[in-house]
């Protein structure tokens, strides 16, 4: 009877499950959406029961279409959104606010305090991340700061925080009754708040942004044979099953792609943009704008790091002109629309929406349409749209290259935005290599189950990981090196006139 591994994928926009067999082949998927909250300008909020309402329904959902049995799901992996912040009571399980989402720029006054004494970067050799608003810690301390019965909760030893991957964990494992509060290396060093080399909670980073150590998850391995926890007949699975793999999405992504070794790197579209390149078991600090993150830590084995460029918008700029603008009724539309015309007509479309992130980290940055003239219509808006992405995705590669001191031969790429052609033809002509699409595209899914069915003895090794990787599809370059330096050029001008708006 076959066997498989479940992989719960808490995104930013929806929640899946699904289960993979031996060949890494989907077997049966489900997905929902989710509110996204906007309560002022600049402000992104996820409402945590709701996430963990779907996360049940989509569970629900794939065990009746697979028509799964007890014993079918030997374990199961998460995976999840990174950075966004949710803080709960232990003893009800309610929320004491709104999640605080990964593009939330709330905080930026407090990054800003922070970095009055010893700068952006005051902290980067520790955590290797720049002090800015995508991190968790400042979020911590906003909540603390402005939500009153969370302070009071803390004193008291009542609240838990957690990235979404605690929180689904805990909710998975018992919840109130037994849950479990834990989060692995990958989302910890997402926090700003976990020392890479030690991969333990910082105390003086703590102390600095006065948040209380009771409140942190413990920190676990990305793949554990130990488990973390199992689920319980009465949860949704219905069945005992060890919970054993958990991954932040985009290093999922990277295990999903099999990166395994130094100086091999991944790009993921999905509502943002986040290439990560392996870096083996060096801590590499960039001096180019990049983050340094945990990669991975495959139970007992050395960890691995990562060097990451993360771009804040780049599918969700296609559901702003879907629901913003009404330009598409569907975000599949965008390739037609865009396709009706030869360019982008002379314009750029650069998305600072929530500021910039790699390599620049300008949350004073503001989105902005350059260009524009009475030639231009809903058709070069698309393009220059989907060509914001390829742009932005260029300006890490040329980070990550002068970082690492390695010459990209290709870029593997997965995500929702690779199934449009016209999209990655034009990535690959930008970058000038190739751009290689795997047969299984829901890498990020895969990792987390690759990193639970490791755990189980489901998979030996990275050897049976390896043999599962085919390619779909491979974009080669066609753009003349001068043209494609001056389209470049193009957008690096735009990128200036996004600087300062924001006083």
């Amino acid at each position: 009877m076959e066997k498989y591994i479940a992989a719960i994928d808490q995104g930013t926009t929806s929640t899946r499950c699904i289960l993979f067999d031996h060949n890494g082949n989907v077997f049966v998927s489900a997905q929902r959406e989710h509110r996204q909250i906007y309560p002022q300008p600049g402000w992104v909020e996820h409402d945590p029961l709701e996430i963990w309402q779907r996360t049940q329904e989509v569970i629900q959902e794939a065990i009746d279409k697979g028509n799964i049995k007890p014993g079918d799901i030997q374990a199961i992996g998460v995976t999840n959104q990174r950075e966004t912040t949710v803080v709960w009571d232990r003893y009800t399980g309610k929320p004491y606010c709104n999640a605080i989402v990964w593009q939330d720029t709330r905080t930026k006054q407090i990054c800003d305090e922070l970095a009055n004494d010893g700068g952006q970067d005051r902290f980067r050799d520790k955590v290797g991340l720049p002090l800015t608003t995508y991190f968790s810690a400042p979020k911590i301390r906003w909540m603390i700061d402005n939500i009153p019965q969370f302070q009071s909760a803390v004193d008291r030893g009542e609240a838990l925080f957690g990235n979404i991957d605690s929180w689904i964990i805990w909710w998975l494992t018992g919840g109130i009754a037994h849950g479990v509060h834990i989060t692995d290396v990958s989302n910890a060093s997402r926090t700003m708040l976990m020392d890479l080399r030690s991969m333990d909670w910082s105390d003086e980073i703590l102390n600095t942004f006065n948040i209380s150590r009771k409140i942190l998850p413990n920190i676990v391995p990305s793949s554990d044979k130990r488990f973390y926890g199992t689920t319980s007949r009465d949860g949704p699975f219905k069945d005992i099953i060890p919970i054993c793999g958990d991954l932040g999405d985009q290093q999922a992504a990277l295990v999903g792609q099999t990166c395994f070794n130094p100086g091999e790197a991944k790009n993921t579209y999905g509502t943002g943009c986040f290439m990560l390149l392996n870096t083996g078991t060096k801590v590499i600090q960039s001096k180019r704008g990049l983050l340094t993150t945990l990669g991975y830590k495959m139970d007992d084995t050395p960890a691995i790091y990562a060097l990451e460029g993360s771009i804040a918008i780049t599918g969700a700029l296609v559901q702003w002109l879907r629901d913003n603008l009404g330009m598409i009724t569907k975000s599949s539309e965008i390739e037609v629309l865009a396709s009706s015309v030869e360019d982008n007509g002379g314009i750029y479309f650069v998305p600072a929406f929530s500021g910039l992130f790699a390599p620049y980290w300008r949350s004073d940055a503001r989105g902005v349409i350059v260009g524009l003239t009475r030639y231009i219509n809903r058709g070069h808006i698309a393009r220059a749209a989907l060509e914001a992405t390829a742009y932005q995705t260029r300006e890490v590669l040329d980070a990550m290259e002068e970082d690492s001191g390695v010459k990209l031969r290709n870029l593997k790429v997965d995500g929702g935005m690779v199934n449009n052609q016209l999209l990655m033809q034009f990535q690959a002509d930008i970058l000038g290599v190739p751009v290689v699409r795997p047969k299984i595209a829901d890498t990020t899914a895969l990792g987390a189950a690759y990193a639970a069915g490791l755990a189980v003895g489901f998979w030996e090794s990275f050897d049976d990981l390896h043999e599962n990787w085919q390619i779909s599809q491979t974009w080669e370059p066609h753009m003349e090196p001068n043209h494609r330096e001056k389209l470049y050029q193009g957008w690096l001008k735009a990128i200036e006139r996004t600087f300062n708006w924001v006083d």
